[in-house]
This record gives C-alpha cells, sequence and structure tokens, in this order.
C-alpha cells in the first residue's frame, strides 16, 4: 500500500484543511480572509457533516478546505476524515483548527484512500475515478502530513494491514483458492520472521477430517495453514479465520444470486490476517498463532453430501444437514486444535450466517462469548477503534436445535430460528476448555462507500481486536 502521508518537510506549504462544528461556523466564517468567505457563502456551504469547500487563493490555486464536521454529539461519524482521501484533488494537506482528533483523522484518511487497483486499465483523462477504487496510471490522490502528536509509523501499519485484508477479499475466486491464501500467510510471516507449517489435500483426513470433507469436491487441495509468532513463554493469543476461498454451497447449492459475492466468504481468514500483521508489527508481547482451514466449497462426486455423518478432529460426530453450512465444520477441526493448546485468549472470525446480518445488518457484526468480562472488553475495544460489534446471547437451550437422531450433533438442523446463536453454540461445542474464546459472525464487505470504508471487502473486527489486545498484553508487560 503506497503510503497517503506526505513528509513533515511539506507542512507549512501544505493546503490547510479547517474542521467546521455547527456552533463554530460563525467565528471561522469571520476569521476568514472576506474573498474566502464570499466564496463560502456563493457556493453555499453549510457545517453539515461531509461537506466540503475548497477556497481559492488570489491567484486561483486552491488555498483552503473548510470541511463540515456536524453537531457535536457520541453519534457523529468519527471516520468522517475518510471522505476527504477520495473527494479532494491531488495536493499535500494539513488538518488545522480543534474539530479534528488527530489519530483519528489521520487512519481514517488512509482508511478512505484505499483503491483495489489489481484489474483496472488507465483511466483517461478526464474521465471520473470509479467510487471505491481508483485505477494503475490514474488520478493522483491526495496526501496529508501526519497531524502533531500522532504516531504516523503506527497508523500507516494498523492502514496497510487492513489494506492487505481487503485486497485479499476483494480478489476474485480465479485468482485467490486455498494455495494463495496460504501464500498471504507466509508472505506475512517471512516479513515477520514467524513460522508456518501446512497440513492439505489428503493430509488432512486424519486430524482434520472436516476440513478434507468439505475441500474434497474442489481441484484445489484445501490445508489448514498453521502460523506461530513470539515468546513461546508469552502469552498464548489463537486467532482462527474461515477461509472458504469460494462457497457454491455444495450440492445443497446456492442460487445465482447467493454466489455473487461468495468470493469474501474467506473474509474471517482475511480479518484475522490483518489481525495478525497489527499485532506482530507493533511486537506486542504475545504468543501468536493463526489457524486459517482453507478451502472451496465446491460440487463434484467428491462432494460431501447431506445426511452424510462425519467425524470431527475432536471425536464428535456431525450429521449433515446442509452442505452450505460448510464454515462451521472447518472451523470445527481448527478450533479442537486450538483448543488442546488452551490458550489465554481464543478469537475466531467468520463470514458464518445471514441471520446474523438480518439480525444488525452488514456494518455491525455479532459476538459470543461466555466470558461477561471479557464481553465488556471486546465492546470498549469496538468503541474505541470505532470497529464496532453487538454481542448476542450464547442460549444455551437453543442448544437442542443442533440434536440430531443419528450422531453426536447436526450441523444445520433447519428451522427459521435463532440461526447465528446456533452456529455459535455448534463451535463451542469444539473449544470446551477454552473460557477466554470470542466468536465473530462478521459480513466482511461493505455494500456502499461510507467514510474510511470503499466499497468493497472489510476486514471488520480486526482492528477491535487489536485495540482489545493492547489493552490486554500492553508493551513492557
Amino acid at each position: 500500500m503506497t503510503s497517503l502521508f506526505a513528509p513533515d518537510s511539506n507542512h507549512a506549504s501544505a493546503i490547510p484543511i479547517t474542521g467546521v462544528g455547527s456552533s463554530d461556523w460563525p467565528r471561522i466564517e469571520a476569521a476568514l480572509d472576506p474573498r474566502e468567505a464570499a466564496y463560502a457563502r456563493a457556493t453555499g456551504f453549510t457545517p453539515k457533516a461531509g461537506r466540503i469547500a475548497l477556497l481559492p487563493g488570489p491567484d486561483g490555486t486552491l488555498a483552503r478546505v473548510l470541511f463540515g464536521l456536524g453537531a457535536a454529539n457520541p453519534a457523529r461519524e468519527r471516520l468522517l476524515a475518510g471522505t476527504l482521501a477520495g473527494a479532494l484533488p491531488p495536493g499535500t494537506y494539513r488538518l488545522e483548527g480543534t474539530g479534528f482528533d488527530g489519530t483519528e483523522a489521520a487512519l481514517a484518511w488512509l482508511l478512505g484512500g484505499y483503491r483495489f487497483t489489481r484489474y483496472r486499465a488507465a483511466v483517461p483523462a478526464g474521465e471520473a475515478v470509479p467510487a471505491g477504487g481508483s485505477v494503475p496510471n490514474g488520478p493522483a490522490l491526495p496526501r496529508l502530513v501526519a497531524p502533531e502528536g500522532v504516531d504516523a509509523e503506527a497508523v500507516s501499519r494498523i492502514a496497510a494491514a487492513v489494506a492487505l485484508g481487503r485486497d485479499l477479499v476483494n480478489t476474485p475466486a480465479n485468482d485467490l483458492g486455498p494455495a494463495e491464501i496460504e501464500a498471504a500467510a507466509r508472505a506475512l510471516a517471512e516479513r515477520h520472521g514467524a513460522a508456518v507449517t501446512v497440513v492439505s489435500g489428503d493430509d488432512l483426513a486424519r486430524d482434520f477430517p472436516l476440513v478434507h470433507a468439505v475441500g474434497a469436491a474442489s481441484p484445489r487441495a484445501p490445508r489448514l495453514i498453521d502460523l506461530t509468532w513470539g515468546d513461546a513463554a508469552a502469552p498464548r493469543v489463537t486467532l482462527v479465520g474461515k477461509g472458504v476461498a469460494f462457497d457454491t454451497g455444495g450440492l445443497d447449492i446456492k442460487p445465482s444470486a447467493g454466489m455473487l459475492l461468495m468470493k469474501k466468504d474467506m473474509g474471517g481468514a482475511a480479518a484475522a490476517l490483518a489481525a495478525a500483521a497489527m499485532v506482530m508489527g507493533a511486537h506486542m508481547p504475545v504468543r501468536l498463532r493463526v489457524l486459517i482451514p482453507a478451502v472451496e466449497n465446491s460440487v463434484s462426486g467428491a462432494a460431501f453430501r447431506p445426511g452424510d455423518v462425519l467425524r470431527s478432529r475432536a471425536g464428535l460426530t456431525v450429521e449433515i444437514g446442509n452442505t452450505d453450512a460448510e464454515g462451521r465444520l472447518i472451523l470445527a477441526d481448527a478450533l479442537a486444535l486450538a483448543d488442546a493448546e488452551a490458550p489465554d485468549l481464543l478469537i475466531d472470525f467468520a463470514t458464518l450466517t445471514g441471520a446474523a446480518r438480518v439480525a444488525l445488518g452488514p456494518d455491525l457484526p455479532a459476538f459470543f462469548t461466555e466470558d461477561d468480562a471479557l464481553a465488556e472488553a471486546v465492546a470498549a475495544a469496538g468503541r474505541t477503534a470505532f470497529d464496532p460489534v453487538w454481542r448476542l446471547p450464547l442460549h444455551a437451550p437453543y442448544a437442542g436445535l443442533l440434536d440430531s437422531k443419528i450422531a453426536d450433533l447436526n450441523n444445520a438442523p433447519g428451522g427459521p430460528f435463532a440461526g447465528a446463536i446456533t452456529a455459535a453454540l455448534f463451535l463451542r461445542r469444539f473449544a470446551p476448555a477454552t473460557r477466554a474464546h470470542v466468536h465473530f459472525d462478521l459480513y466482511g464487505w461493505n455494500p456502499s462507500t461510507k467514510p474510511g470504508r470503499p466499497e468493497g471487502g472489510e476486514v471488520q473486527t480486526a482492528r477491535l481486536v487489536y485495540a482489545l489486545l493492547a489493552q490486554r498484553y500492553p508493551a513492557g508487560t
């Protein structure tokens, strides 16, 4: 990712961006050069959140930007400054005034400046850049002088990790299968001195039978990716990410409309790798492990079937009620592996259920944990990082909905009720020894562009997890 920070030496010549809150506008307007104030009035500028006014200087060049911040209230969009990176003309800018939180605004700028350019040809001169993505050789993006007191290296590191995850989600399945997910994990490990081991293909059948069964129908071999980093004596933190490179639904095949975004079904793996990049880049005092079961849920004569009974790594047998509930199967084997090590904290990320999206929409991932203190810490970290989540209950009586007449449990027993909760309860059966376990059921996609979040792939909860771990395992411990 190309940094959108300009060198500090550019500060004096940088174009100022003045943040204007609703209550600040009369004071700021009065302090403007009369020509600037007249131009702002003539163009109808108001301090409504996200409104932009480009004020020319005497020579006709851009002299100042006014940026509406709206009313000061707790519900204000905290990544609002991310709008600027995609709206301003090329140039070097600096933030001024008291309306901006420097670190928050800088991060929003970098997140909002993300562009997925892999498949785009150059845009002809004068043609508009499509929302959500610039192109090679296209218009340059504006750059920001890091605000005073902001740790530009730390902010850049977080933004780069998010860009890594977004790139993975945005890459279509013809170029991102299980092998390419492995390659991404290996590249990340090499940058940070981590170790990676992989079990793939038929070698999975003995120790990871559910991963093997889900991936058996694809010509692209399934695999279990195991990345480890850090001092073995440090607190153990394990991240597990669902890596379904593409989900047809298997023999319970999805309709065509249901497959259109299934390249994002590895969004859990992308979030895990993005969070890992932040943790390792910050040299956090933990022993990190990342487990990614990577498969393609395809259709062939080797596909697992509705009604099959499969034995898991944990020894529990699972009746297949629906082959389109494959994510919980591959996570089950990975969670069993993680649980055997008794980590201090176990977090799994998965684009798991439509039920969570119906309940909370695309912007608000659901999370589940039995640990109330941990739940409060997760919610607080989400607020700190503006990476919001909402807790749903692990309602124990609903575990009966997973009953099978011929096996230990059913992966998708049917019925319209509590789909996200029953999926979470299913996963808990495979990590019984780890109380400090958080399950994130996320969407992994921005349906439309919002400040700091361009349309397309998103690594929801990665920044939250980084904030949580930084609070839980501070440097120097």
